[in-house]
């Protein structure tokens, strides 16, 4: 069994996450607390609503109920990006070249290392926004598809359109497919290196018994892995046309315990499992061999992240139950 080092916070923990071997929790509070030498606290917001790691520098992206945009370096420091008074900011994501994307409303805005910042407006409200792997490019999800949009360059959106509300947006690594969760049980893909108006554009992943809230791209995108089943969904993405015409794998399957996180492993075919009574499951892709990686506990999983050996895992509950688990051990 794993060595477990517990971490017991007050309230609902939103996201868990490793800069360098450092790690760090975000509270709805608006606290950040990070593990270096003893436990560092940081007042970041007044009311914190999304923290996620920016994939470009090793800085924390945090939005807020009081309508800022930071920047958390792993020594706590903060930097403001922007700041929109009497809004709450629930969007954010992190692009090349120090570039941060937020929403408001139904505008995306990105705002570049130069400090200039470009509004893309939307006919919907922005519910999420991804950066491509390539180039400077954001995909902003709404009600009834995604936009694409060129932030440096003037050329012409691109509507990715299918029915419903996309609440959840990622790119595929190697940038070839686009992936959306909806506000119903399911994930929608578009197929980005597709003919126009070829059917293959089109990827319909259902039968989710919940809606889903997490999700993971393996090392090498090959696999993606989502919640929203008592197991993690796990998509091949593998072949030219992605899951279409194929089933995907189910992972630590736990009668019906509801997933709630999962997270690939940085190098290796392994997916950590967060479960909904606190419990996390390691297992293997090639035999789904599984590890219990921690015993159930007070709450909800609400966070799990990798440090960057993938000999730790963070995680986060609802509950402000903790901690960080030593695989090496």
């Amino acid at each position: 069994m794993p060595t477990v080092a517990p971490l017991d916070l007050e309230g609902h923990v939103v996201a868990a996450h490793f800069l360098g071997d450092i790690p760090l929790f975000a509270t709805a509070a608006g606290t950040i607390h990070r593990l270096d030498g003893g436990e560092k606290v940081t007042q970041a917001h007044e009311g914190l609503l999304t923290c996620i790691r920016d994939p470009y520098s090793a800085t924390l992206l945090t939005g807020g109920e009081d309508g800022k945009v930071l920047r958390i370096g792993h020594d706590g420091a903060v930097t403001e990006i922007a700041h929109v008074p009497r809004k709450w900011i629930s969007v954010v994501a992190g692009g090349p070249q120090n570039a941060v994307a937020y929403a408001v409303g139904k505008s995306s805005f990105v705002k570049l290392a130069d400090g200039t910042t470009k509004e893309f407006k939307e006919e919907r409200t922005v519910e999420a926004i991804a950066f491509a792997p390539k180039g400077l490019r954001i995909a902003a999800a709404r009600y009834n598809g995604v936009t694409l949009h060129w932030v440096a360059t003037a050329g012409d959106p691109v509507d990715l359109e299918w029915k419903g509300a996309h609440t959840g947006v990622t790119y595929s690594p190697d940038g070839r497919f686009l992936v959306t969760t909806m506000q119903e049980n399911a994930l929608h893909g578009w197929k980005l290196d597709a003919p126009k108006g070829a059917d293959a554009r089109h990827m319909r992943m259902t039968g989710y018994p919940a809606k889903v809230k997490s999700l993971s791209w393996s090392p090498k995108g090959k696999w993606l892995a989502s919640s929203g089943a008592p197991a993690a969904i796990v998509w091949p993405f593998s072949g030219k046309d992605g899951p279409m015409g194929k089933p995907p794998e189910e992972l630590g399957t736990r009668g019906n315990i509801m997933a709630t996180q999962v997270a690939f492993h940085p190098s290796d075919d392994v997916l950590a499992i967060g479960f909904i009574d606190g419990m996390i499951l390691g297992v293997r892709m090639a035999d789904g061999k599984e590890a219990l990686l921690r015993r159930p506990g007070k709450g909800a999983i609400s966070g799990l992240s990798w440090s960057a050996t993938g000999k730790l895992l963070a995680f986060a509950s609802e509950a402000g139950d903790c901690g960080i688990v030593d695989i090496s051990a």
